[in-house]
């Protein structure tokens, strides 16, 4: 009985994974395809990747998104960490609720910020494109890289400033060689994983970025909504990889003892 229920719940695992990490599979092999006409392997090739570098329009958009993540995921990292700095070292009327209000924030449907965030624009009358993006994606990266860093400040042992302090040091010297390099992995794993989330989000970027300004993903899904193009499977298999390597850098950063 023992075994049969190892053998089910194996089986069970399996079908599990199959369903998760089939599709992703058969988008990275067929990245690699020869033919131009469906899901038939007819070949190895790098055609497909040629073709994507080659067209002046995707570049352009990598290029705007690699920009846009890049200064979303440092402004949110800033004011993250001193978010979470405040959070843990300060006591102040409405701390709880503000808290509450960054994890009602992350974990609010997608559809709902996008809109809510679009109405806000156009009420205060602000023209869509770079700018806006840059909010909105600032706005919803903003509670993962607080909850990344307060969770190593929560370790954090009070003991340590505390000294730096009996020796001499000024609360500027003392953050500055004390706390930073303490919480400096954590600050980098914020970073890594607000780089990620901007650099692959579809739907708040779809209301708020203006026709001036086009990014990636917004590219790709204006691509398959007349058909899926082998170009399409190198731009996400690229995609993928980039993911894969933020977060696997993030992790590593987390894990890192000083």
């Amino acid at each position: 009985m023992r075994r049969s229920l190892k053998w089910l719940s194996r089986i069970y695992l399996a079908t599990l994974y199959c369903i998760m990490f089939a599709p992703i599979v058969v988008m990275v092999v067929f990245s690699f395809n020869a033919s131009s006409l469906g899901y038939r392997w007819e070949g190895f090739s790098l055609n497909w990747y040629h073709e994507l570098f080659a067209n002046a329009a995707m570049v352009q958009a990598a290029i705007n998104s690699v920009i846009l993540a890049v200064v979303a995921a440092t402004v949110t990292t800033v004011i993250g960490g001193l978010t979470a700095l405040s959070f843990q070292r300060y006591d102040f009327k409405g701390k709880s609720l503000l808290q509450s209000l960054l994890f009602v924030l992350m974990m609010s449907p997608e559809i709902v910020l996008a809109i809510s965030l679009l109405a806000l624009f156009l009420i205060i009358g602000v023209q869509l494109g770079f700018v806006t993006l840059l909010l909105a994606h600032i706005t919803f990266c903003l509670p993962f890289v607080v909850i990344t860093v307060s969770a190593r400040l929560a370790s954090l042992d009070d003991n340590v400033l505390e000294a730096a302090r009996d020796l001499g040091a000024s609360e500027f010297t003392m953050i500055r060689t004390v706390l930073v390099p303490i919480i400096l992995p954590a600050v980098l794993a914020g970073w890594v994983l607000a780089f990620t989330l901007s650099l692959d989000d579809v739907v708040v970027s779809t209301f708020n970025t203006g026709a001036n300004f086009e990014i990636l993903p917004l590219q790709i899904y204006s691509m398959v909504r007349v058909g899926v193009k082998p170009e399409v499977n190198a731009v996400g298999t690229i995609l993928l990889a980039i993911s894969l390597a933020g977060l696997i850098i993030s992790q590593l950063l987390l894990l890192k003892k000083r």
